[in-house]
């Protein structure tokens, strides 16, 4: 029997689907890589396979992915970056060996080599999250209003006014309580 994991929280940001593979942060916290398979297993869905995970990879990947979340969070809410967080982050990013290649759809996609490793694919999610915090990509920052998430999220919507990370998750579970609230009270829910 094979072991049945939490789902990923797969978006259209890399950074922030990377952040978001430790989840409810401020509730009860959902670890969606707590193995390293489960690391490879999400580089893969992410278009950065590699040949295998080790433990002390995933506790790179996992300091990666918290120095990516303060200073995303930081980023987000107008704060100075945490030093510390910027460290980690360029270290990764310097540390990574990856090209960038054009689509046939004029897009960009990053390349690994068949001989890379888990270094190689999070110096690319570092180089995703410094540009996202650097200014280099259109869309905002923001936070997720779900109050157990807080998950950093980059809002690419044209009004860019979004409110929860997911809206299939958190947007959902925060209506649906709002309603149940209503329907407690023998009110009409609120819209």
């Amino acid at each position: 029997m094979t072991a049945r994991f939490p789902d990923f929280r797969l978006g259209k940001v890399l950074a922030t689907s990377f952040t978001a593979t430790l989840t409810e942060r401020c509730g009860d916290a959902v670890e969606r890589i707590p193995v390293p398979q489960r690391l490879a297993d999400w580089l893969a869905v992410n278009g950065l396979a590699v040949e295998s995970c080790t433990s002390a990879q995933l506790e790179l990947a996992r300091e990666l992915r918290e120095a990516m979340h303060a200073a995303l969070t930081a980023a987000a809410v107008q704060d100075a970056l945490p030093v510390s967080a910027v460290r980690v982050i360029n270290e990764r990013s310097i540390q990574g060996r990856a090209a960038a290649v054009l689509t046939p759809e004029s897009g960009r996609e990053w390349r690994l080599d068949p001989a890379s490793c888990v270094e190689d694919a999070l110096g690319v999610i570092a180089a995703d999250a410094i540009g996202i915090i650097a200014g280099e990509r259109d869309g905002k920052l923001a936070l997720c209003a779900s109050p157990t998430c807080r998950a950093a999220f980059f809002d690419t919507s044209q009004s860019r006014t979004r409110k929860w990370c997911d809206m299939n998750t958190c947007g959902n579970r925060q209506k649906k309580a709002r309603f149940n609230a209503g329907r407690r009270q023998g009110q009409a829910p609120a819209r």
